[in-house]
């Protein structure tokens, strides 16, 4: 019994440390995904694993990102509030799913 108690300790701490981490995410993060993004974006037209059609879907979601992002700070005085960075974080989550799944789908330039 006594390890049970341990044991639903020890998981409380962890899943409480995540979600603090997850939760702390700023805008040099954002902006950090969003270079990796348009890396990543480039690296798959130069090799040949995003076709034209996919770059231009990609390239137009990031830009709606972007135009977001530009909004929330212009509602806040150039700030994002957490649940700003929350939903642009989601956003970007689900744009780097579709760069990966592009570039490894059977579609070539």
């Amino acid at each position: 019994m006594h390890t049970n108690k341990l044991f639903a300790i020890a998981a409380l701490a962890i899943s409480v440390s995540c979600a603090a981490a997850s939760a702390q995410v700023t805008s040099a993060t954002i902006a950090q995904r969003k270079a990796n993004q348009q890396q990543r974006i480039g690296n798959g037209v130069k090799s040949g694993q995003l076709t034209a059609h996919e770059t231009a879907n990609l390239e137009r979601r990031e830009g709606s990102i972007n135009r977001e992002e530009h909004n929330m700070r212009k509602a806040d005085d150039g700030h994002l509030t957490a649940g700003d960075k929350a939903a642009l974080t989601r956003r970007q989550n689900r744009v780097s799913r579709s760069i990966y799944q592009d570039k490894h789908n059977a579609a070539v330039r």
